[in-house]
């Protein structure tokens, strides 16, 4: 007999997916006020939960402090061996646990009370012990667990998910949290990269930038392009105002003309209408640009006078791409 792992799949998904949206009757008024007392917080939020409910917390805090609102998870059990320690007056704690009755963090509420620090759980029992020393309880509640047994935490774990990501992004919009302040927290992965990089960033510039007078000849225009490495050469004036542009494409086109390179003057052949760009301009903004434009490189000025120039490689080496 051969088993349906597909047909096991989809069931698992369906009873998780059930599980999620029988968790909107929660956002209710409790969730407005757990925003409302997370938002006047001085302090942070410190998530606690045991087990599956600990792994999720984790995730929750790292949601948390990602998207605008300070957090940390601390472990109940380090927590009753000092770590409570770490939790100041001013943060609010949010401890998580299915049946609400996990002793490791019941053991630690007393404390959490005496110093006055805000208490909310989420636990899918509003009449449990967690949930009735809290000033609000989050439930969490499903219908069923997709584990066929019923045992093994599935789709509760699932639902606490979904409920923590709705806390961080109902308090992410309320703070006006934007994708700049994002990239700020996340500087060091892709998305840091492609929020944060500015073309100033990634450009040539000095003596590394790629530039020949119009009364250049097109082989001084080729030994230049050779020694800067980017495939094209800025053509400007005395005072460094873009004239022009030319690229090793407009060199393939040359070839068959006949044309003397050694006599023939740049600026009878360079490209006169370069794309231009400024250097506080997203790298990822010069890169959409070359896409739409089919080109390969970047000439880059300010106030009319060229500082820099960058190619598609330097934003495939910069991770932008």
């Amino acid at each position: 007999m051969t088993f349906d792992f597909r047909q096991a799949g989809i069931a698992t998904l369906k009873t998780e997916l059930d599980a999620i949206v029988q968790l909107e009757q929660y956002i209710n008024e409790d969730f407005d006020n757990a925003c409302k007392l997370i938002l006047e917080a001085k302090g942070k939020v410190v998530v606690m939960g045991m087990g599956k409910s600990g792994h999720i917390g984790n995730k929750i805090a790292a949601t948390l402090a990602s998207t605008g609102t300070p957090s940390f998870f601390v472990h109940p059990g380090e927590a009753s061996h000092g770590d409570l320690g770490m939790i100041e007056k001013g943060d609010v704690v949010l401890a998580i646990s299915n049946s609400g009755e996990a002793s490791e963090i019941i053991t630690l509420l007393p404390v959490v009370k005496r110093r006055g620090i805000t208490l909310i759980t989420m636990t899918s029992n509003p009449s449990s012990t967690m949930a009735r020393l809290a000033q609000i309880n989050l439930c969490i509640k499903v219908p069923k667990e997709a584990c066929p047994i019923g045992l093994a935490p599935t789709s509760s774990t699932t639902a606490t998910l979904v409920m923590g990501d709705a806390l961080a992004v109902a308090l992410m919009q309320a703070k006006g949290f934007t994708a700049d302040d994002f990239a700020l927290s996340h500087p060091g992965g892709a998305l840091g990269r492609k929020l944060l990089m500015r073309i100033v960033d990634v450009m040539h510039s000095g003596d590394k930038l790629p530039k020949v007078a119009p009364n250049n000849s097109i082989r001084d225009a080729l030994l230049e392009m050779s020694a800067k490495g980017l495939g094209m050469t800025a053509v400007v004036d005395d005072s460094d105002a873009v004239l022009g542009i030319f690229t090793d494409g407009d060199l393939r086109r040359l070839l068959d003309q006949r044309i003397d390179v050694h006599t023939t003057e740049i600026g009878e052949v360079m490209g006169k209408k370069p794309t231009l760009i400024g250097p506080d301009v997203l790298a990822a903004e010069g890169l959409k640009l070359m896409e739409e434009k089919k080109i390969n490189g970047l000439l880059v000025t300010d106030n009319d006078k060229l500082i820099g120039a960058l190619n598609m490689h330097d934003l495939l080496k910069a991770g932008v791409m």
